[in-house]
């Protein structure tokens, strides 16, 4: 067992020590056996999954069942006699999967799964928005399916867990990438990422002081490279640089600023995200075109809106993650931390797991959205009706605010 497995195990024994006898009480009183169903993800660039035998056992031997559909995390190097042995039910399709109370996933489902989908079921997932289609929304409301996502859940202390997760795996995955690119296998200048004696460090830019954009610039600064860090906000700046426990180049994205350091940089690494209505921000082909030849750039924010006007997520093929413009190395795919997809994994299951406990002792979903803000925060849509205001505005759809419809259920 890893050491990231057994601190897994730690947390979710701790999680269900932390129990008080008064919450015991009521979980006598309310507690549910649920069970679980983890179908196989047909996106195939996803290499995650939701649950790793570690949570699986977890919510068995709290007397739930878990239906995994065969080979669901060999991606993730989990194969189907780790899911058995952990008591885990091996199906061989989806059918048996999705006669479940409950589906995790990774991926959004499908249309032709959210026609195997029944009435009043609870999936969890992304939503991945710029993936989504009118279509498959209105056919999960007419379903009347309650969903809740990933990205959107939040914890007690008003972060987003699988967000904050996900994002300090990529940052430092950025800059591993940076590195493999730069190298002459790939057509990179051939230079190493990092500094040794005698010769000047390699310089890379972080556009985005956020968590990706903080963990990409501990991994640079632990390979000895030297570091300029921008970002639109100045508080966020100032707490990078507090959690970094040393001073470093930080800037607001000045554009002459910006471009004076890109002409010098080795490496860029973009991590800024945008939600609702945030104005985009895009470093020009201007801008790129200056930049050295054999650089690389790597924008975690490609499947989320993007940073660089030269790169498109559409354009992503699987076969060939990077393309060369002038000289420049763009690697453009999207989802990095599938790329790490057992430590990623973890990391969900770490999240996932203590939820679905959480689900399981309120009596079910329809409890928890109203005991847990962070879950109904997650939750965009409830016995079909669409609780997500921006959702509704970008697709055209009805919306009701959640609240309002827990105080009427």
């Amino acid at each position: 067992m890893t050491n990231i497995e057994k601190r897994a195990s730690f947390i979710a024994i701790r999680y269900t020590q932390h129990i008080t006898s008064e919450e015991m009480l009521e979980v006598g009183r309310k507690q549910r056996s649920l069970t679980i169903g983890i179908p196989l993800d047909t996106d195939k660039s996803e290499n995650r999954v939701s649950l790793t035998p570690q949570g699986v056992e977890l919510l068995v031997e709290n007397g739930h069942k878990v239906v995994i559909e065969s080979g669901v995390g060999e991606r993730a190097n989990y194969f189907d006699r780790d899911f058995a042995e952990a008591g885990a039910i091996v199906a061989s399709g989806k059918d048996e999967v999705f006669r479940s109370d409950i589906i995790l996933k990774i991926s959004p489902p499908t249309e032709e799964e959210i026609e195997m989908m029944t009435n009043d079921q609870v999936i969890l997932s992304y939503l991945q928005f710029s993936k989504q289609t009118r279509e498959s929304i209105v056919k999960m409301m007419n379903r009347r399916i309650n969903a809740v996502a990933y990205e959107f859940m939040r914890d007690n202390e008003g972060c987003y867990p699988v967000i904050q997760s996900m994002s300090e795996i990529e940052g430092y995955a950025a800059i591993s990438i940076a590195s493999e690119y730069l190298s002459k296998a790939h057509g990179g200048k051939g230079v190493l990422l990092g500094g040794i004696t005698g010769v000047s460090p390699t310089e890379v830019v972080i556009i985005g002081a956020g968590t990706a954009g903080e963990f990409a610039a501990r991994a640079a600064l632990g390979l000895g490279c030297q570091i300029k860090v921008f970002d639109n906000s100045y508080q966020n700046l100032r707490e990078l640089e507090r959690n970094l426990g040393q001073r470093v180049f930080t800037s607001v994205l000045h554009p002459h600023v910006l471009t004076k350091a890109l002409k010098s940089a080795d490496a860029v690494v973009a991590s800024l995200r945008y939600f609702e209505n945030d104005t985009a921000f895009y470093i020009t082909c201007e801008q790129i075109e200056q930049m050295k030849p054999g650089s690389v750039i790597v924008d975690l924010s490609i499947g989320d809106g993007r940073c660089f006007e030269s790169m498109a997520a559409s354009s992503h093929d699987p076969d060939k993650p990077f393309i060369n413009k002038n000289g420049v190395i763009h690697y453009m795919t999207p989802n990095v931390a599938s790329r790490v997809s057992r430590t990623a994994s973890i990391a969900l299951s770490n999240i996932i797991a203590p939820i679905i406990l959480k689900m399981a002792n309120a009596g079910g979903i329809h409890q928890l959205v109203k005991e847990d803000l962070g879950v109904s925060n997650g939750t965009y849509l409830y016995k079909g009706i669409l609780t997500n205001q921006y959702i509704g505005n970008s697709l055209g759809l009805p919306s009701k605010d959640i609240g309002l419809l827990l105080a009427a259920f």
